[in-house]
């Protein structure tokens, strides 16, 4: 294997901006095969102040945008079996939509990602009261969670891949949170066509936790629903919800249930048997552990795309895209009920008021770390 790096500047311009940032593409040699990874920095302007957006090629294919605002990856290009590389994530068509972002394409969600009830939990015999911003819950983080803050990013050196390290400080009260805590995000695009993200987070108080990646997927690139997609979720049981979302507190086994995805089954296949669609908790452990292990497969026989997900939290967050309402349209596509859906690693839903619940609480001198793969390849 031959390794050449090439460091030259780059003038780019983003309006009336123009500076200069070091771009870097390295050339690998391997098995007469060359392969360019190409990196391309630029300055976007979101709620009046300056943030990054990377765009990495891996030069097999994939290509992903990511904006230190929010951590958000606002585009993900991978190949068909043609060879033909779309996008394959929703989003928005300019850069100012990730300001409000009510519908979280592509964030980092946080502190707390999907639901707490009415925003209340104990540490320790002290109550806390969160920002409630889903009718009478708190979700994804509050009314100002990290899918909304400024990041500090940078490039981190990499022989064999393309990191983007990012890093943000909520401070102690932060919607209500206890604990100054400091989070630090990696994404990395391999030669191979993973996509890699790792969190990491230390607090000076008791406090909850639970990041994850909120992206919309749609392997056809937008050309129809998500219904025709065929996955698999590597669970035995779901957490059942009440009318707002909440988990009961109960483990269901998925079998014999519109729940069960152990083998592929089409997203559409039983969807109407589930009253307002799939948004579901499902336990792939039942207590937290560091082992990585394969989630979920989501294919889409007309493109051949297959994406694997690897994750090490105890459940992930299967989401069908039921609240999206034909009111975007991006790129010239509607993006009606079902264009896109999540699949998002986490501890439990309301895990801080569910003792049974794998733990949310991180303390100090203790390091949170949660590791999400995206594994692209086609069939």
């Amino acid at each position: 294997m031959k390794l050449v790096t090439k460091v030259f500047l780059a003038i780019l311009f983003s309006g009336s901006l123009c500076y200069c940032v070091p771009q870097k593409t390295t050339e690998k040699i391997m098995e007469e095969k060359e392969i360019n990874f190409k990196v391309k920095i630029s300055e976007i302007l979101i709620g009046g102040k300056k943030a990054k957006l990377f765009h990495l090629d891996n030069g097999n294919g994939v290509q992903v945008e990511i904006s230190s605002f929010g951590g958000v990856i606002t585009k993900l290009m991978v190949p068909d079996r043609e060879g033909i590389s779309e996008n394959i994530v929703l989003g928005y068509d300019n850069q100012e939509g990730y300001d409000s972002n009510d519908y979280y394409f592509g964030a980092t969600v946080g502190r707390y990602a999907n639901r707490i009830a009415k925003g209340k939990f104990e540490l320790d015999g002290t109550a806390y009261q969160l920002a409630n911003n889903d009718g009478n819950n708190h979700l994804h983080g509050g009314l100002l969670g990290f899918n909304r803050k400024h990041w500090d990013a940078e490039m981190v050196e990499s022989e064999n891949s393309m990191k983007v390290k990012m890093t943000y400080m909520s401070p102690d009260g932060e919607e209500g949170y206890p604990g100054n805590l400091k989070t630090t995000l990696t994404f990395e695009l391999t030669e191979d066509n993973k996509l890699l993200l790792e969190f990491e987070s230390e607090t000076d108080k008791p406090t909850i936790l639970n990041l994850t990646h909120h992206g919309y997927f749609n392997l056809s690139a937008m050309k129809e629903t998500v219904l025709g997609h065929e996955l698999v979720i590597y669970a035995p049981k779901y957490t059942p919800v009440d009318n707002e979302l909440i988990p009961t507190g109960e483990l269901v086994q998925v079998a014999n249930t519109p729940f069960d995805f152990n083998k592929a089954k089409t997203i559409g296949e039983r969807i109407a048997q589930v009253p307002g669609g799939y948004d579901h908790n499902y336990v792939v452990k039942e207590q937290h552990d560091s082992e990585l292990v394969k989630m979920v497969e989501l294919s889409h026989p007309g493109s051949g795309r297959l994406m694997e997900l690897f994750a090490d939290s105890p459940g992930i967050q299967f989401y069908s895209g039921n609240f999206l309402d034909g009111k975007l349209t991006t790129d010239g596509i509607n993006y009606s009920q079902h264009m896109g859906l999540c699949l998002e690693p986490q501890t439990f839903p309301n895990s801080p008021n569910e003792p049974s619940f794998p733990s949310a609480r991180l303390n100090p001198a203790e390091k949170y770390r949660h590791r999400i793969q995206y594994h692209f390849s086609t069939k």
